[in-house]
């Protein structure tokens, strides 16, 4: 583990017992959804980081946030509408189970987005680099 790990494991700790399971499971789910992605705190919440921001979560009082920006919340916007959500944000209510099946669909779309502007990004650099 990264000492970012230690941040989160901290932040989970600090949370009501009884959402710790949730939160870790939530955690592994975007784990094995991108195992090449770091650990972070950003935002004060559990983030993790591939070819930039990916995702976030965070505990609340009667819901767990998932951040997945406004294009994961775009692409899955129909199984979302069930749930409380915004432009780059979706609430999981406490009272409900977590969906997360949905959360590591939306991750998974979410690495493929980000390494796909990643790539995007170095054409174009590689590109203007070879113009006299």
């Amino acid at each position: 583990m990264t000492g970012q790990s230690s941040i989160i494991d901290d932040y989970i700790s600090q949370c009501e017992p009884a959402l710790q399971d949730r939160l870790r499971e939530i955690r592994r789910v975007i784990q094995e959804a991108a195992p090449d992605a770091a650990e972070a705190f950003s935002y004060q919440m559990p983030t993790f980081v591939f070819h930039g921001n990916l995702v976030h979560f965070a505990a609340f009082k009667n819901h767990i946030g998932f951040y997945p920006a406004p294009s994961g919340i775009e692409a899955f916007k129909d199984e979302i509408s069930v749930y409380k959500w915004a432009k780059g944000s979706v609430q999981f209510p406490l009272d409900q189970p977590i969906p997360f099946d949905l959360i590591r669909r939306i991750v998974l779309f979410r690495v493929e987005e980000n390494q796909r502007l990643a790539e995007e990004k170095k054409a174009r650099k590689k590109s203007a680099a070879k113009k006299p």
